[in-house]
């Protein structure tokens, strides 16, 4: 994973070498990119289509359509994303942001979707690891070939219980939460910013497309 999202470090004294900053763990759904590549693709042809060869109202509305969906498209399939460092957990979901410094999480947790609990029980939902319960459903299976293969279960005893990809990420944000929350550096309260680049133009397109219809 790689990522362009860096802490700031902490000022040097004279003479000392700064320290390089630490890259953030990213983590994304690239079935959902590629599901979102796709549909923007598809808009954009009949956008400019329907601009292009459109009669009357028709390229307005088709400009105007885009400028309500493109934005809700890229929220919810190419935005989503889970920046992880040791001082914090970053969720950026279609439309908010949450910073959470691993001193104010209070539970990791694999479900029927993946979530994050603060300290005050507030729940965030982590957008860019969904659940897959094929996935899920193959880890078990490998578990219980596993022990078959394994009689005796001292095997078993020390090997790793085997999890689907985003059930094993789950975990180990539990143990770098649990591992980090005293951190001096890990300290402080959850941030929520709204996306308004994301709210705005699709607010504007949907309040264009209301007036183009009534007056048509």
């Amino acid at each position: 994973m790689t990522s362009s999202d860096r802490p700031t470090p902490a000022p040097s004294s004279p003479g000392t070498p700064a320290e390089p900053p630490v890259k953030d763990r990213v983590f994304r759904s690239s079935a959902g990119i590629a599901g979102g590549v796709l549909l923007l693709a598809l808009g954009a042809w009949l956008g400019v289509d329907a601009v292009a060869h459109g009669e009357g109202n028709a390229p307005w509305m088709a400009l105007a359509a885009l400028l309500f969906l493109v934005p809700l498209v890229v929220a919810y399939t190419i935005r989503p994303a889970v920046f992880v460092n040791d001082d914090r957990l970053r969720v950026r979901n279609p439309f908010r942001t949450i910073t959470l410094p691993w001193s104010c999480v209070g539970n990791v947790r694999a479900g029927y979707s993946n979530e994050v609990f603060d300290d005050a029980g507030v729940k965030y939902q982590l957008w860019a690891l969904p659940v897959s319960l094929r996935a899920r459903k193959k880890a078990a299976r490998q578990q219980s070939r596993a022990a078959m293969d394994d009689p005796s279960g001292r095997t078993s005893l020390t090997a790793s219980p085997v999890r689907s990809p985003s059930d094993q990420i789950v975990e180990d944000l539990r143990e770098l939460a649990e591992r980090r929350s005293g951190a001096e550096s890990a300290q402080g309260r959850p941030v929520v910013r709204w996306a308004y680049e994301v709210l705005a133009p699709s607010a504007a397109g949907a309040v264009l497309l209301a007036v183009l219809l009534a007056v048509t």
